[in-house]
């Protein structure tokens, strides 16, 4: 099994601080950057290895011109595991589904907007969706390295065990009756997200307990998918810290 890349300056970052990398390739022409120098200097005090590569085979290595510079290789470690997941949550928290999101540009902000937000995992369909790749974790700026991203086989299944244990599902839709912010949505929540075509699936959204959709103005009748999760993800985090503002006045 090939292992897994990363590159640019922000993941970099982001996986030398979650102990994930075996090593750290840098540009020659970029090795004393100084965004760049203090990554090196922390890549060698963990011991880990440190190559050096011309800019253009760097970019022949990786097989990205964008790579500031910067790239590593993954640990092979497993991902989080759903059941462990849920267990840590005991009931509680904020996460957010993703119904095959298939852009990697797409995934990786809406991870970024996730960790923002406040999010304590994403899930992820095992099939007809983008994995977590060095694309993606670039897009995520650090992101994918700080939360727990998992993939399941069967969301199906997976969403019925979210019910089971406390939580709510809500559903975003473009033909949904109410509006995302006439929802409560101080309760533990998870927020479905469907993929850029075809939105949610069938089996999706029937199992959501609510379905809702972002108000339009104008002749837009949809938004990217990252940016409308953005949306949903900060209207949940405005009325659930208003909650927390409440309780402490």
């Amino acid at each position: 099994m090939p292992k897994e890349q990363l590159y640019g300056i922000h993941a970099v970052h982001a996986a030398l601080d979650a102990g994930e990398l075996e090593e750290i390739w840098v540009a020659t022409e970029r090795h004393t950057d100084e965004r760049i120098v203090p990554l090196l200097e922390k890549a060698r005090a963990l011991n880990l290895p440190v190559h050096e590569l011309r800019h253009a085979a760097l970019t022949r290595k990786f097989n990205t011109d964008k790579h500031q510079g910067i790239a590593g290789v993954l640990l092979q470690h497993p991902e989080p595991d759903f059941t462990d997941i849920l267990a840590d949550l005991n009931g509680q928290g904020f996460l957010l589904v993703l119904d095959g999101v298939l852009d990697p540009h797409n995934l990786g902000a809406c991870l970024r907007s996730a960790e923002a937000a406040g999010v304590s995992a994403v899930i992820l369909p095992k099939d007809n969706a983008c994995p977590v790749n060095a694309t993606v974790r670039k897009a995520a700026a650090g992101s994918a390295s700080r939360l727990p991203v998992c993939t399941v086989t069967n969301l199906s299944r997976t969403l019925a065990s979210l019910q089971e244990a406390g939580f709510w599902l809500v559903g975003m839709a473009g033909d949904a009756p109410q509006s995302i912010y006439e929802l409560d949505l101080n309760m533990p929540l998870v927020m479905v997200m469907g993929g850029e075509q075809k939105g949610l699936r069938r089996l999706t959204r029937e199992h959501c307990d609510y379905l809702a959709h972002i108000p339009m103005a104008g002749a837009i009748e949809s938004l990217n998918v990252s940016v409308a999760t953005g949306i949903c993800l900060f209207e949940a985090s405005r009325q659930r810290q208003s909650l927390k503002t409440s309780a402490i006045v």
